[in-house]
């Protein structure tokens, strides 16, 4: 019996395929590579913060640094843009007991309670956008870059930085 392909076709075709097998396999591995990160309504309902408190603190972030970078020379007017990769949210004690869990909550006198907090996690970003009249001189985009990187924590290749329509001319 005679086979539809012979082992030396074969060969060359993988041969000539190899390359774009190559970066499909990696493709898919990419894809099937588990994150670690768990989804973020998980998170949210974990430490009782909304989207909607995520977004306030956001915009009032945004607000306070498009007020100092304004501040910074030769920048100009500037309105900032950040995308939040995760928002702020604490993490609860928590007594299990028959399967079921519950928080742990103490007493803070005057017949207030309180839960207990184990640690807090602050908001985390994805990226900024940052646009200014300054925004297209590169001493001006360096000063920019490095005072969005200390209150953010972003890296460099999380943000952009562009020259506003109507900015400063050259």
């Amino acid at each position: 019996m005679k086979l539809p392909w012979d082992a030396g076709r074969l060969g060359v075709l993988l041969k000539r395929w190899q390359p774009a097998l190559l970066v499909l396999a990696v493709g898919l591995l990419l894809l099937l590579w588990p994150t670690g990160s768990d989804d973020a309504s998980e998170r949210a309902a974990e430490s009782g913060a909304t989207a909607a408190d995520w977004s306030e603190q956001t915009h009032a972030l945004e607000a306070q640094l498009s007020a100092a970078l304004s501040q910074i020379e030769g920048v100009g007017e500037a309105t900032v843009v950040l995308t939040l990769d995760s928002g702020a949210r604490q993490e609860l004690a928590a007594d299990e007991a028959e399967g079921e869990r519950t928080a742990v909550i103490i007493s803070t006198g005057s017949g207030q309670e309180e839960a207990v907090r184990v640690q807090e996690f602050f908001p985390r970003y994805r990226g900024a956008l940052i646009v200014c009249d300054g925004g297209g001189e590169a001493h001006v985009q360096l000063r920019v870059l490095q005072a969005v990187q200390a209150v953010t924590g972003l890296s460099a290749n999380q943000i952009s930085i562009c020259e506003r329509t109507g900015g400063s001319q050259k």
